[in-house]
């Protein structure tokens, strides 16, 4: 079950330690500067400048008279909102190594050289990615899954795989923001009380033209990637993946376990866990590997030996332990958001943006801009859904919008970014599974671009800013309408993304 916490308020905040407007952007900016320059500048990995970051508003909080007890509360409510993702985090690298040595990956690269083509790939991968995104309600297990797949078969077909990243990521979230069975968007209903049917409706019209421009962008890149494919080439792959495993559909049974539970509506970690069973069960009797070398592959990972290097660089997996890196960027990610809300730094800037706010259209697209800040100082998409949807109800009423608008704000601009920041939990996971760094595949993650460019420009037109019917007031903690997934006190569903 996911955890959850009430954001801090202005008005919660004590009016002897609360910053001014001032006072809270130094922190902000001296976040982005330690960010900025660790990273472009000195090239060092995210550990050093999240460190300095901690650091540094820990020593603002001290100077605004928190002690250090409060601190570290705030450091712990961080963790607690992105533990789930945490340990999803280590269940699906080990998952994706059973999955290698089951078999159930290199069959889909097997098949998947055989039916798609370079100029289709692109488009194709998208929409596949939004099938299975909507029908499980997550954009992780997608990408951690048929997401790894796809970057073998575009590596197969010449695609390169930024592109392929780009256009599985786009995907993934497209059809993750429509899903009645997706945390996030539970989350997005719940933190705003509105209808969760109500809140997929709002965002529909949204997502289907940012989707389909997406889609029609990996088109144009398709004819691109569509150049003569080296003669032998998907024949040398394909026989590299015979030879080294048993391609047969008995190895599609982890994938079938995996994704029959999560369309039978159980949480994501207990399904990724029965997925990691099934890998290395199908790794034992259908690949004939040997009880301990099976939980050896889900520990270690795999390290192939095909005669092939592409295939040998492709199915190359690191395991449970091969999650470290990953897990402390996002530990170090998520303690640095913790102690930015404990402090108040978040909650004065969102005051301050209110105040600012002079029409329905500017206060749309201002909380899909605070969004997004969110994510790029918080690492944690939660943390971008819940504290603008909490600050700005009282405001969406003011103003005579219904609550589905900020509901359709929040998740149309926080969901599908937070994957565009390197030091991002969503970022860290994706880069880490893909193998595809950041910055690299973020061109080409055309959704991310999308989804809130087209909610500003509704934004700015008054296009779809009437109320609606559809909101009924659901309070946090209720039940979504048509049995949707149940959330826990603060509006958070016991489900992650």
């Amino acid at each position: 079950m996911a955890r959850s916490f009430t954001p801090t308020t202005y008005g919660d905040l004590d009016p002897d330690r609360r910053p001014s407007l001032a006072a809270a952007l130094v922190p902000v900016l001296a976040v982005v500067a330690f960010l900025g320059i660790g990273s472009a500048v000195l090239g060092l990995d995210p550990h050093p400048p999240l460190l300095w970051s901690i650091a540094f508003v820990g020593g603002f909080g001290l100077w605004l008279g928190y002690d250090w007890e409060e601190l570290f509360d705030g450091i712990a409510n961080g963790l607690v909102m992105g533990l789930q993702a945490l340990l999803i985090i280590f269940t699906i690298y080990g998952l994706i190594a059973t999955w290698v040595s089951a078999g159930t990956i290199p069959t889909l690269m097997y098949y998947g050289l055989e039916v798609l083509t370079p100029t289709t790939f692109l488009p194709a991968a998208a929409v596949l990615a939004a099938v299975v995104a909507f029908a499980i309600g997550s954009s992780w297990t997608t990408v951690g899954t048929l997401g790894v797949a796809f970057v073998g078969i575009g590596a197969g077909l010449g695609v390169p795989s930024p592109m392929t990243v780009g256009a599985v990521l786009s995907g993934a979230y497209a059809g993750d923001k429509q899903s009645p069975l997706s945390d996030t968007t539970n989350l997005a209903a719940g933190v705003t009380n509105t209808d969760l049917y109500g809140h997929i409706r709002r965002m529909r019209t949204g997502t289907v033209v940012a989707f389909g421009l997406a889609v029609l962008g990996f088109a144009a890149l398709g004819l691109r990637a569509s150049g003569e494919i080296p003669a032998g080439r998907i024949a040398e792959i394909q026989g590299a993946l015979g030879g080294t495993y048993a391609v047969t559909l008995l190895a599609f049974v982890p994938l079938v376990v995996t994704f029959g539970l999560a369309l039978r509506g159980h949480a994501a970690l207990p399904t990724l866990v029965a997925g990691v069973f099934a890998g290395v069960l199908t790794t034992i009797l259908v690949q004939g590997v040997g009880f301990v070398a099976a939980w050896d592959a889900f520990m270690y990972g795999t390290a192939p030996e095909s005669g092939s290097t592409t295939v040998n660089d492709l199915l190359a997996t690191g395991g449970l332990t091969g999650s470290a890196w990953t897990i402390t960027v996002v530990v170090a990610a998520l303690s640095l958001g913790g102690i930015l809300e404990r402090t108040g730094v978040l909650a004065v800037i969102a005051h301050r943006f209110t105040s600012a706010v002079r029409s329905p259209g500017a206060l749309v697209a201002g909380t899909g801009a605070s969004a997004i800040l969110i994510n790029a100082l918080t690492a944690q998409q939660y943390m971008s859904i819940v504290l603008p949807g909490v600050t700005l109800r009282n405001t969406y009423d003011e103003f005579g919008l219904d609550t589905d608008q900020l509901s359709r704000a929040v998740e149309a601009a926080g969901t599908p970014t937070g994957a565009l920041f390197p030091w991002h939990a969503g970022a860290v996971y994706m880069a880490g599974v893909t193998g595809v760094p950041t910055l690299e595949y973020a061109p080409y993650y055309l959704f991310a671009f999308l989804s809130p460019l087209v909610l500003f420009a509704m934004a700015a037109t008054g296009y779809s800013l009437n109320a609606t019917s559809a909101s009924a007031d659901v309070g946090p903690g209720a039940t979504g309408a048509g049995g949707s997934p149940a959330t826990d006190d603060a509006g958070v569903p016991t489900d992650d993304d």
